[in-house]
């Protein structure tokens, strides 16, 4: 297990590093010159040229072969718009912002806790939902509890979350008044972060109040991102169920008369458990890296809000940023979720 959690480990550095190729190449795909964004329309030739080499933008991409021949020095191919990227990346510089000139690192560990927190509860109620649901589909197969939890998936999997995040806030902020519609916090709330996560800095501080008030914004945003994945996690549970609850060792420990009960919650949930903790961890990093609608439609101040505001200004460096830096966030989760087989199938053996 140890050598191949040292091998996966390995295994992301060439990843890593294609990833940074492909967002590199991606940003540079985008029409419009970032030194003409931030200088404006009206900004003299010279004013363009002197900033655009102060950003490196007047080297090539990849490669300078122009620098290599008149320097002869072959080292001197590097001198690109690339590799001083990917150089600041190893040294932990994701550069800065063109407009607000606030280190991206820095914004991204401000905002990261938001998009967590989000996340987390989001996937909590998608599974707490999800797996019991599809768990009894499965055991009442084909009857009206059956067809009710399909019929549900099916609807959370093709709402969009733009629009059903549109109709919580017209129901319950709007209408019945019961929760508020965007925002982490009321404005009467003052809190000096601990962890950046509100609830759970409200319960190291004691503050039950901070806790109540942070959970009623989170409420509404979680069940919007939540949606998509309790629909996956559902149809994937009771999948995996059907599938086990077919096989051999189940009818064994029926045969000896166990309950049903032990016999669903201790054979069969267990081996139907691999696919589903594939699915809950590749969701759980498609919600870190892709509530750009919620965020913004509830006005949640975290990454996926912020890369709108970059992308709507034009801002390169953040959208650079911050698309490597959920990327990396993704391919890590990834790794993790290959090193949990083992635990829930001991059957699984690393070489």
């Amino acid at each position: 297990m140890t050598a191949y959690a040292i091998r996966r480990t390995l295994s992301l550095i060439p990843v890593l590093f294609g990833v940074s190729l492909l967002v590199f190449t991606f940003i540079h795909l985008i029409p419009g010159d970032p030194a003409v964004v931030m200088l404006g329309q009206r900004a003299t030739p010279e004013a363009i040229t002197k900033l655009r080499k102060q950003l490196n933008l007047d080297k090539p991409l990849f490669f300078n072969l122009k620098a290599a021949t008149e320097k002869k020095n072959p080292a001197a191919i590097f001198d690109s718009q690339y590799f001083s990227f990917a150089n600041r990346i190893l040294h932990g510089d994701l550069g800065e912002s063109i407009f607000t000139k606030v280190d991206i690192a820095t914004e991204l560990r401000a905002r990261f806790p938001a998009t967590f927190e989000l996340s987390l509860a989001a996937m909590l109620v998608a599974v707490l939902l999800a797996i019991p649901a599809g768990i009894m589909a499965a055991v009442k197969k084909n009857s009206w509890l059956d067809l009710s939890v399909m019929t549900a998936a099916l609807i959370g999997i093709s709402m969009p979350i733009f629009w059903l995040g549109l109709l919580l806030i017209y129901l319950f902020a709007v209408n019945l008044h019961w929760l508020p519609p965007s925002g982490r916090l009321d404005v009467a709330f003052h809190i000096k972060p601990i962890t950046g996560m509100y609830v759970l800095d409200g319960i190291l501080r004691g503050n039950f109040a901070l806790v109540g008030n942070a959970l009623k914004h989170l409420i509404l945003p979680a069940l919007a991102l939540g949606s998509i994945p309790m629909a996956v996690i559902a149809r994937m549970m009771r999948g995996a169920m059907l599938e086990v609850l077919n096989q051999d060792y189940v009818r064994t420990a029926r045969s000896k008369g166990l309950s049903e009960r032990l016999v669903i919650w201790k054979h069969a949930l267990r081996n139907a458990m691999l696919p589903v903790i594939t699915v809950i961890g590749l969701m759980f990093g498609t919600l870190l890296t892709g509530a750009i609608l919620t965020e913004t439609i509830f006005n949640w101040p975290g990454i996926g809000k912020w890369l709108y505001d970059g992308i709507g200004s034009r801002d390169y460096p953040i959208v650079q940023g911050g698309t490597l830096f959920i990327a990396t966030v993704y391919v890590i989760i990834n790794a993790l979720v290959d090193l949990s087989y083992g635990f829930f199938d001991p059957r699984i053996q690393y070489h």
